[in-house]
């Protein structure tokens, strides 16, 4: 029997489930999935599965029709409770018995979504196999059977997991911004127990996210935690997203490091132990980042943007580190491989306090070691999800950007020039396209983003181009 009507295609995205909460995203709905995922981890061979969820209000019921459902088939389930995504997958590393998890999370999204990032035998799904799930629903491929129920609490195995690894040589004073996301309990625990000298900031665990929106890709939501720095006078301030998995980092100048300049410090300071280590990164990634890498001795790759993608390729080629524009960063040195935010604000500061120490360096001096092209933030220019991969592959193909440009088309199109770069692509999860710009002076930044918009305007006429 059909599920069709119970469910709303448009939730399967590329790199996870994700919906409105009771609109497309309904307790029968998730129910639904639930039993999907388990009847897909039963014919991988995983008969037990971890489930956990973030602060968001919808968070409980969800994660309660989701484990409905993949007990329904039959699975059995580890409830771990509220907590970051990153001790999610940390359960599925190191449990007996299962390497597979469901994390209830709407990560950086308004109050009103809610969503599912899903382990199957150590695999984060992705693309077709996300897809696949639907499929079922729709095939009533789901499974039958009566699955066990326990709970766990794995929040202390996580945090002395950290505590027996990084080891901060000095004393160094961070601010702390959850944003109100579930990293506000563990994230500022985690950096006071490292011997920090912590200043939270907005760490209670609220779903109506009251201070600002839990993602530190935006700057806007940076000002409160670039100010607190500066009023405290403390060395370095982090920041969460919402499910904790993403790191955000200004220094106290209140400048912000972004992600692609942070992968620098992270590569040089894992190679200096493993010469020659693969670090992957994404096509949104400074055109510098690749250069660091080599000269401090390693192999660069430039990959496709999406967690899920980046874990994969870290998998396959055995790299060392990885990370995106977004603020997802990959450690596999001295970790498991996964995204996680609490433990990349840990080896930061590992970093920081060993520069302090051995050359009286303090974040901004650190940082400045690194090169710096003009660039802009993300641009998110709107379309709709049914033409915004047609408009990125028109433009790959028919764009005219010179004969000095190198085309890249491995996600969406970039274009390299000898002083700077382009990329459009089209995003995974929202009808929009993002597009981000470099140039070694304003003149090439300002030169590469208008061919850039000439381009865009040939194929898409129809679009507001804000640059």
């Amino acid at each position: 029997m059909s599920q069709q009507a119970s469910i709303s295609a448009s939730i399967f995205r590329a790199y996870d489930i994700r919906g409105i909460v009771d609109d497309t995203l309904t307790e029968e709905g998730v129910e639904l999935i639930g039993r999907a995922i388990g009847a897909e981890a039963a014919s991988r061979g995983e008969s037990t599965v971890v489930v956990a969820r973030d602060g968001r209000h919808s968070g409980q019921r969800l994660q309660a029709a989701l484990m409905r459902g993949l007990r329904r088939a039959g699975r059995d389930v580890v409830d771990i409770g509220m907590v970051p995504t990153p001790v999610l997958y940390f359960a599925t590393h190191t449990l007996d018995g299962t390497r597979s998890g469901v994390m209830v999370t709407g990560s950086h999204n308004p109050p009103d979504y809610n969503g599912f990032k899903i382990v199957l035998g150590g695999e984060t799904l992705s693309g077709e196999a996300i897809t696949a799930l639907y499929q079922r629903i729709q095939d009533d491929a789901l499974g039958d059977g009566d699955g066990g129920l326990r709970e766990m609490d794995v929040r202390d195995a996580y945090l002395e997991r950290i505590l027996g690894d990084v080891v901060l040589n000095g004393r160094i004073k961070a601010v702390v911004d959850c944003g109100n996301g579930v990293a506000g309990e563990l994230g500022p625990k985690l950096i006071e127990r490292l011997g920090a000298e912590t200043v939270p900031l907005f760490a209670e665990i609220d779903g109506d996210f009251p201070n600002h929106h839990p993602d530190p890709g935006k700057l806007e939501n940076l000002e409160d935690l670039i100010r607190t720095v500066k009023e405290t006078g403390a060395d370095i301030g982090l920041a969460f997203d919402g499910d904790g998995d993403r790191l955000g980092v200004v220094t106290p100048a209140g400048e912000v490091i972004y992600p692609d300049r942070l992968m620098m410090a992270f590569a040089e300071d894992m190679l200096e132990r493993n010469p020659g280590a693969r670090v992957i990164f994404d096509v949104k990634c400074t055109g510098n980042l690749a250069q660091v890498i080599e000269n401090a001795g390693g192999t660069p790759e430039m990959w496709r943007t999406g967690h899920s993608l980046i874990k994969a390729r870290m998998k396959e080629t055995g790299a060392a580190l990885a990370g995106e524009m977004s603020g997802h960063i990959f450690f596999k040195e001295r970790w498991y491989g996964f995204d996680d935010g609490l433990y990349g604000a840990a080896r930061l500061l590992e970093i920081l306090a060993r520069q302090r120490a051995e050359h009286d360096l303090d974040a901004d001096a650190f940082f400045a070691r690194f090169p710096q092209d003009l660039g802009t933030p993300e641009i998110n220019v709107k379309v709709t999800d049914d033409n915004k991969f047609d408009i990125v592959e028109k433009l790959a193909r028919d764009g005219d950007f010179g004969d000095d440009g190198v085309k890249t088309t491995l996600d969406g199109i970039r274009v390299d020039f000898a002083d700077g770069w382009g990329l459009c692509r089209a995003s995974n999860t929202t009808p929009m396209l993002v597009l981000r710009f470099e140039g070694k002076n304003q003149d090439a930044l300002s030169r590469i983003q208008a061919q850039f918009r000439a381009a865009l305007k040939q194929v898409a006429p129809e679009a507001d181009l804000p640059f």
